[in-house]
């Protein structure tokens, strides 16, 4: 096995998902293992996070869909790999995973996948071009979800399939390290009162998450509950006609002094630990579900829809006893079962949503550290490197 090797991973962008962070926290693993890590994208909000961590960065157009491009890339990361000596290249899009699979062929080295999302695919063309993602000599899934849905598209790679579950740092995510200052800060930001009690949603304002379900969930309740301050936190990241639609159906509701579009946050961990109660209300199912850990983690119950992975990560009582639940669960796009949850949630007692709390931040700690992900996933690399050996002769 070659000394300190360098892991190439490539991703469209540095912004804020859950993949974004991934290849941050993997990069911060390979370096403290004493290897050499090299992220490939367009840049972004997460660029010098990662290079402050000892990664080093190359800018390349991954963002691209456009075959020409891809193709491109596609020579564009084989020369990267032989002028560096990369031993191993791991992708985490699509789009560039393409380029990184033909670059990974012209070059010999092993090739891995990370499997983030559900992906659409509603066509041939769509399941081939999502297909990529499964190509890998390790595939891994980010839940026990995502790989059944992986064997469910392409029955071919299930014996290449790993679950390794999205870590969180609990160092960050922690009562302890998460200072009252953090919170004044936001709470002054966002003109939150004492006396109000604050409900969360965190993530992109995107069509997917579901913000107009919570919305109308949140009109059935608010005359119950006047003193609910509901913070939609995230980055609507161009998608103005959907901010546009949120923004009229909170004036429809009345609710422009309850409901606040914040923008993108760059404390997520402040953010999370202001609120009372956490929500996320996805209408479309979710490979994993990143902050529904970061809230539990924080000690804060959760609401969520009751699709893709979220079973992996929230206790509700229809799964375990009620002294051992962790949140709540609803069905998906349904108004009246989110108020219905809301409702029993905000009559709680304070201390009664503490017990909740500090629940999910046992059941985080127990099966979603950073630590695990990290430690698997140098696994699979070592392993790879070892099969691998020196040979760097191009697959056919």
């Amino acid at each position: 096995m070659m000394q300190q090797p360098k892991i190439l991973q490539v991703i469209p962008t540095l912004h804020t998902g859950g993949a974004e962070r991934t290849a941050v926290d993997i990069g911060d693993a390979i370096v403290a293992h004493g290897w050499t890590s090299i992220v490939a994208s367009q840049g972004g909000r997460l660029l010098d996070q990662l290079t402050q961590g000892g990664n080093q960065h190359v800018m390349l157009p991954l963002k691209s869909k456009n075959p020409i491009t891809i193709w491109r890339n596609a020579g564009r990361l084989a020369q990267l790999i032989e002028q560096e000596n990369i031993a191993l290249i791991h992708a985490r899009s699509r789009a560039p995973a393409w380029s990184a699979l033909l670059a990974a062929r012209r070059t010999g080295i092993p090739f891995v996948t990370t499997y983030h999302g559900s992906y659409n695919q509603k066509s041939r063309l769509k399941a081939w071009y999502n297909s990529v993602m499964a190509r890998g000599d390790v595939v891994i899934a980010n839940s026990g979800w995502t790989r059944d849905l992986i064997i469910g598209r392409n029955p071919w790679a299930a014996e290449r399939i790993v679950v390794v579950h999205r870590g969180t740092d609990f160092e960050q995510f922690n009562l302890d390290t998460v200072t009252q200052e953090r919170c004044d800060t936001l709470r002054r930001q966002w003109s939150i009162s004492d006396s109000e009690t604050v409900l969360v949603q965190l993530g992109r304002l995107t069509p997917g998450k579901g913000h107009k379900f919570l919305i109308d969930a949140v009109a059935e309740i608010i005359v119950e509950f006047p003193k609910l301050r509901v913070l939609l936190v995230g980055d609507a990241l161009g998608s103005k006609e959907y901010k546009d639609e949120l923004e009229a159906k909170i004036a429809h509701h009345g609710l422009q002094d309850r409901v606040v579009m914040t923008g993108h946050c760059s404390d997520p961990a402040a953010a999370l630990a202001v609120a009372d109660l956490v929500v996320g209300a996805t209408v479309q199912p979710e490979a994993f579900g990143r902050t529904t850990i970061e809230a539990g983690a924080l000690e804060r119950p959760v609401i969520v829809s009751d699709i893709g992975a979220v079973g992996e990560t929230v206790l509700a009582a229809a799964d375990v006893p009620e002294n051992q639940t962790t949140g709540w669960k609803v069905p998906a796009a349904d108004v009246e079962s989110l108020a219905i949850a809301l409702r029993q949630a905000l009559s709680m007692s304070p201390e009664k949503r503490s017990e909740i709390g500090k629940r999910a931040r046992k059941h985080a700690l127990e099966n979603f550290s950073l630590q695990q992900m990290c430690d698997k996933t140098i696994a699979i690399y070592e392993k790879l490197l070892m099969d691998s050996g020196a040979n760097r002769s191009p697959k056919v």
